[in-house]
């Protein structure tokens, strides 16, 4: 199981895809993480090949479903980086929120060999559901004992190279733990698009 977490250009606005460049991406698994910055068209390159060279598994996301897999895709397309990522449109992702710019709501993915988890949806279907909490990451990490790194949203752009580093690679790995933590219902939510492949 991969952890994936991107941060944009909030100078930009960081919620476009048409407008705001992916200027970090974590990927993380069982006892490391990698982070990617730098020039967007590189970390788009080497994103695919890291997850390409990976043994298949299921990537994870935290609202990657609506967020973070179509704003790389649309990245990609603009520099003209060839991915190994598929998106299906999906209707169980519509819902009243506000959908990325340029899109209608929501996808079932996966990446080369790897399926996809959006454990957003899994903790928001019952545990928000039930307890009336919010299902942000970090309110939902901090509210079960783990201890997420925070800072301003609206001032990544402002953050030094190994304060975003932290923090990005922190939502990586906080997610990828959210959804071990809940891997009996998790896996049923997975996307079917690819090869199972059990947790590791």
């Amino acid at each position: 199981m991969y952890g994936l977490d991107i941060e944009t250009d909030t100078a930009a606005g960081g919620l476009d895809p048409r407008s705001a460049a992916i200027v970090a991406v974590a990927v993380s698994g069982d006892g490391w993480h990698d982070v990617l910055d730098g020039d967007e068209t590189e970390i788009l390159r080497e994103l695919d090949q890291r997850l390409a060279t990976l043994s298949n598994g299921v990537i994870v996301t935290w609202n990657g479903a609506r967020f973070d897999l179509p704003f790389i895709a649309d990245r990609a397309r603009l520099r003209n980086v060839d991915l190994g990522l598929t998106l299906s449109a999906d209707d169980r992702y519509r819902s009243s929120r506000e959908p990325l710019p340029g899109h209608d709501g929501g996808y079932r993915a996966a990446w080369h060999g790897h399926d996809h988890l959006d454990a957003y949806n899994v903790y928001r279907a019952d545990v928000g559901a039930s307890l009336g909490i919010p299902c942000g990451l970090k309110s939902l990490a901090r509210f079960l004992g783990f201890d997420p790194v925070e800072v301003d949203r609206e001032t990544i752009h402002q953050l030094s190279t190994e304060a975003l580093h932290e923090y990005v690679a922190s939502d990586a790995i906080v997610t990828r733990e959210l959804a071990l933590h809940r891997w009996p219902t998790a896996v049923r939510a997975t996307d079917r698009l690819a090869p199972v492949s059990p947790p590791r």
